[in-house]
């Protein structure tokens, strides 16, 4: 059991900054149809597709929807074509920073995602600048009112998991991509409720940042929230819950 660790304080509270300001929908169904296009519209047979209607179900999106979102992606409808961008820079306090896209207008793109990091006092940076920072790795995260220690480690750890971080009120099951599916399934079949469940990006160090750049980061990253084409980043900055809180 390793110890304590910001990373999930911050996905929660940028997680309920985006629901909040209903950016979610776009932004699921924009990687439906992304899944779909490069990998089929069967989710049995395309992980990622997969993966992004597990995410569009636990925030309650209509069937309709996202199947439409699932032809456009295959061609059965008319769409957009979405293009994928990794956007790597330094943000408040020089922290690292990735952002993902899914654009139809990369010259819109940069200018928007240059202009956000320029006003957090930052700057989009060289391909390769900070990625060598993160690591690829499956996230899923139980809070501990679902699931005992001793239940989630037999659980998991049978399950291929490669570390389990405890939190304040939660756990961190980290796997390798390969094995995400798999650990998912067995979660799932041992009848364990998870508050996320996604392949993401995991820094392999945190930067501490408070005071004024606390505040510069948080509002950094509502900024990239409200941009319509970015669809996730990531960031090693810890935050104090306390400065979320005087937001």
């Amino acid at each position: 059991m390793s110890g304590h660790s910001k990373w999930s304080t911050i996905k929660h509270k940028k997680g309920a900054t985006d629901a909040k300001r209903g950016k979610i929908f776009t932004k699921l169904i924009k990687e439906i149809t992304v899944a779909a296009r490069m990998g089929g519209g069967d989710p049995e047979s395309n992980p990622r597709l997969r993966s992004a209607l597990i995410s569009a179900r636990a925030q309650n999106m209509p069937k309709d929807t996202y199947e439409r979102a699932i032809q456009k992606g295959t061609g059965d409808l008319e769409g957009v074509n979405y293009e994928e961008i990794i956007y790597e820079g330094y943000g408040p306090g020089g922290v690292a920073v990735l952002v993902e896209c899914l654009t139809d207008n990369r010259n819109r793109t940069i200018a928007e995602v240059r202009n956000v990091f320029n006003k957090a006092g930052g700057n989009v940076g060289t391909d390769g600048c900070v990625a060598w920072m993160f690591d690829k790795k499956g996230l899923i995260i139980v809070n501990k009112e679902d699931s005992d220690e001793e239940t989630l480690m037999e659980v998991a750890l049978d399950a291929g998991a490669e570390d389990i971080k405890e939190e304040t009120g939660s756990f961190e099951i980290i796997s390798e991509p390969s094995d995400f599916d798999s650990l998912k399934d067995a979660i799932d079949e041992a009848g364990i409720k998870y508050e996320m469940a996604e392949i993401t990006m995991i820094p392999q160090t945190l930067a501490k940042v408070e005071g004024k750049e606390a505040e510069q980061m948080i509002r950094f990253m509502d900024a990239l929230d409200d941009s319509d084409d970015v669809q996730k980043f990531y960031s090693n900055a810890d935050i104090p819950d306390e400065a979320f809180d005087s937001m």
